[in-house]
């Protein structure tokens, strides 16, 4: 067509141009997708804490083999006053308990004694042969002894043993010949204790020497 102009191939308008995206240069050479920053996972956190722990627990035992750490060193003068203060604190709860069972002692003790004159006519009964085996007396009698004796009632006070002031009452002394020491002729009544607690001291009658 007439209007029309003949155009010549490689008459392109465009071929003189560049591509955007091809740009020369060594900045468009080197250039690309900018680098992302690495997200952190649950597992990196925890990985991280677990190393700083070791590395935390490693130090602690490097201080431990050198030694005291300088704030253990001077704590030292009050470990002195800790336990000086342990052991007043046991010796003050050896004291309180060793009241306590003197008091449970000494009570027991006020409960028990009027039935010692019971415990002396029994003796005086099987003295004189009245607590013959297998009767009811003698049942009773053996009943109401083991019932002292679980309440902790010692009876003490035998012929023939040393004269002792702080268990013996002597109401009797009795000179025999070739006596040398002190000693039990006969026991009148029976001392009895309990535990550190003397319920009463035994009465017996005393040998002594011819010349007194």
């Amino acid at each position: 067509m007439a209007n029309e102009e003949q155009r010549m191939p490689g008459d392109d308008p465009n071929a003189g141009e560049v591509p955007a995206d091809r740009t020369s240069g060594p900045e468009s050479a080197d250039s690309g997708p900018e680098p992302q920053e690495e997200e952190l996972t649950v597992e990196d956190i925890l990985g991280a804490e677990q190393d700083a722990d070791a590395k935390d627990a490693d130090a602690k035992d490097a201080d431990a083999a050198s030694g005291a750490s300088p704030a253990e060193e001077a704590e030292n003068p009050y470990l002195e006053d800790l336990r000086r203060l342990t052991a007043e604190y046991a010796n003050y709860r050896k004291r309180t308990e060793a009241n306590a069972e003197l008091e449970k002692q000494r009570a027991v003790a006020a409960a028990v004694t009027p039935l010692l004159a019971v415990l002396d006519d029994l003796d005086r009964a099987e003295q004189h042969g009245d607590l013959v085996e297998g009767s009811a007396f003698a049942t009773i009698a053996q009943k109401l002894r083991g019932t002292m004796e679980r309440f902790g009632v010692v009876a003490f006070g035998e012929k023939g043993e040393p004269f002792d002031p702080q268990l013996h009452e002597a109401i009797a002394q009795v000179p025999v010949p070739g006596t040398e020491q002190h000693t039990v002729l006969d026991v009148i009544e029976r001392g009895y204790r309990i535990g550190d607690v003397e319920l009463r001291p035994a009465k017996v009658a005393v040998a002594v020497g011819a010349d007194g």
